[in-house]
C-alpha cells in the first residue's frame, strides 16, 4: 500500500477547496492527506453491529421532576436593588446597535 497520494490527486482536491497550494505543501498534503484516509478506511474494520453502541458517556436515564409551585418574590423586592428601573421593568444597556 503506498504511502503518499499522487500530485495528481492533491491537486484535485485543492481545486476542489479552491485552493492554490505551493510545491512544498503538495508534498506535504501528499502524505498528511494519505494519513487521513488511511484512519477513515480503518472505521470499516469496527464492529457496528451489536445492540450496546454507546451514544453518551454515562447510562443514567432522564428524570423528570414534578413542577411544584413555590414561593416567589414580589415586583417591587425585586426591583428594590435594581440599578436603573423605568416603571416595573429594568433598564439596561442598549447590546445591539441599528
Amino acid at each position: 500500500m503506498k504511502d503518499r497520494l499522487s500530485k495528481e490527486e492533491v491537486l484535485k482536491l485543492a481545486d476542489l477547496a479552491k485552493l492554490e497550494l505551493s510545491e512544498e505543501e503538495i508534498l506535504k498534503y501528499q502524505i498528511e492527506l494519505k494519513e487521513i484516509l488511511d484512519d477513515i478506511e480503518k472505521i470499516k474494520d469496527l464492529d457496528c453491529d451489536s445492540d450496546e453502541i454507546l451514544i453518551a458517556p454515562f447510562s443514567e436515564e432522564a428524570r423528570l421532576f414534578d413542577d411544584v409551585k413555590e414561593d416567589h418574590l414580589e415586583l417591587e423586592d425585586l426591583l428594590a436593588n435594581a440599578p436603573k428601573k423605568s416603571a416595573n421593568m429594568l433598564e439596561v444597556p442598549v447590546m445591539l446597535n441599528d
